[in-house]
């Protein structure tokens, strides 16, 4: 039995940003990203998330980058545009500028730093979603944003507003994952916000992952929630465990150091990262290399 198909489909890179060798956003590489990501079999793309460098790219240039992916995407797949802020009013405005570029969907983060209650969470995003037509996925990482949202306020919005259709989850609390999978409402997909957690999530009844390593491996990526989908529950566990050591290595630092760096050992440079992010080291560079040899991702 394959599950049916969500409407963002299961596979879906938080590309990375190209930059210049003087840091500047190159759009060029942004369009021959987004179709080597499409040609590799992503289902859809999240522009400018975390590991597209987003507290690093203002308001303009993420604008650029929306237009730039909407265009070279041609209408393949769906663009979600991260427009996530801590502030609610911002977000709210941010979100209507995007919409104007062409985007499909938008992804907004759990607010950071200001450390609402639950019930400031539920505001937020209820206050967004009555402001916007377009479909909104979250975004939970309390690793990132200090607080978690709970399964029954990810509940509450989910069954509240029905332009809140997904979350990407990356508390890592299975027994959270797995409530909001037990009561959320039909039409709704939990996507896995951790490539090493999407066999397990997937088994749980997640649709599928919103992925680092789909950067630098979407084939492969796409492969194993292909198996998961149509439950070939032993080869989905092989498949995962295969591509385990790199789906662990590229957070040995801070990311996105090491998928761009891993992008530039396959070939497929798309330059460096912006400060207070550093390069990789070549230690880091040298160690992540063998790696990829043992996945069969370089020869």
């Amino acid at each position: 039995m394959t599950q049916s198909q969500p409407r963002f489909g299961r596979m879906i890179p938080a590309m990375v940003t190209p930059f210049d060798q003087a840091g500047e956003l190159d759009l060029a590489r942004v369009e021959q990203l987004v179709d080597r990501l499409i040609v590799g079999g992503s289902d859809a793309l999240v522009i400018n998330g975390t590991t597209g460098e987003s507290p690093t790219v203002f308001y303009p240039q993420k604008i650029e980058l929306f237009r730039t992916a909407v265009d070279a995407a041609g209408g393949r797949v769906p663009i979600i545009a991260n427009v996530g802020d801590n502030c609610t009013a911002d977000t709210v405005s941010f979100a209507r500028d995007a919409a104007a570029c062409g985007v499909d969907a938008f992804m907004c983060v759990v607010p950071y730093y200001n450390k609402p209650p639950q019930e400031g969470l539920y505001a937020h995003f209820k206050t967004i979603a009555d402001a916007v037509e377009l479909p909104i996925v979250l975004y939970n990482i309390p690793g990132r944003c200090v607080i978690n949202m709970t399964a029954e306020t990810t509940l509450r919005l989910a069954h509240d507003c029905d332009s809140i259709v997904a979350i990407k989850e990356a508390s890592g609390n299975m027994d959270q994952i797995q409530a909001i999978i037990d009561g959320m409402p039909a039409d709704f997909d939990v996507y896995s916000g951790d490539d090493a957690a999407t066999y397990e999530i997937m088994r749980r009844g997640g649709s599928g992952v919103i992925s680092t390593l789909g950067n630098v491996a979407p084939e492969r990526m796409h492969e194993l929630c292909e198996l998961c989908a149509a439950h070939d529950w032993d080869a989905a566990r092989a498949a995962s465990e295969a591509l385990m050591p790199i789906m662990e290595g590229l957070f040995a630092t801070a990311n996105p150091i090491l998928v761009k760096e891993a992008l530039a050992l396959a070939g497929f440079p798309v330059g460096g990262v912006r400060l207070p992010l550093v390069d990789a080291t070549p230690e880091q560079s040298a160690t992540l290399q063998a790696i990829m040899r043992a996945c069969a991702l370089i020869d």
